[in-house]
């Protein structure tokens, strides 16, 4: 499947009315310096208001993502990605859920989206996880 790219969500927050998702475009990726950049796309949906923020994703962010969730898990925010190369989310695992998407250094906007998240939310953005490492593996 050389050139075929497709795009899983990397992460999902959301309740009937909003939502704040990651959307990872893999196929093959564009290599800055060193490391391999995959294309990404944070995604905030609600009444109020609808954007999405472009980002890029490494290996090394994938694997950050994964000690998020240990921390979610042990009820501590988190943000992610580290790095201050472009738009990132704050996370906060209270009830409800604080998201907070951060379009930095680019207009300086964030958006705080409270969600209530379905009790299996961790497990699921485990598994969401899980596939897109799956589908960069054979790129890397």
């Amino acid at each position: 499947m050389v050139g075929t790219t497709r795009t899983f969500e990397l992460f999902r927050f959301a309740d009937t009315v909003q939502s704040v998702t990651a959307e990872v475009r893999c196929g093959e990726p564009p290599t800055m310096g060193d490391e391999r950049y995959y294309a990404a796309e944070i995604v905030l949906k609600s009444d109020f208001v609808t954007g999405r923020v472009d980002l890029w994703v490494s290996l090394e962010d994938l694997d950050e993502w994964e000690r998020c969730l240990d921390t979610l898990q042990a009820e501590e925010g988190v943000e992610w990605p580290a790095g201050g190369r472009g738009a990132w989310l704050a996370v906060l695992p209270e009830d409800p859920v604080e998201v907070t998407v951060h379009d930095s250094p680019s207009t300086q906007i964030a958006v705080r989206v409270p969600i209530d998240v379905a009790s299996d939310w961790l497990e699921e953005n485990r598994l969401r996880l899980d596939h897109v490492r799956k589908a960069v593996a054979p790129a890397s």
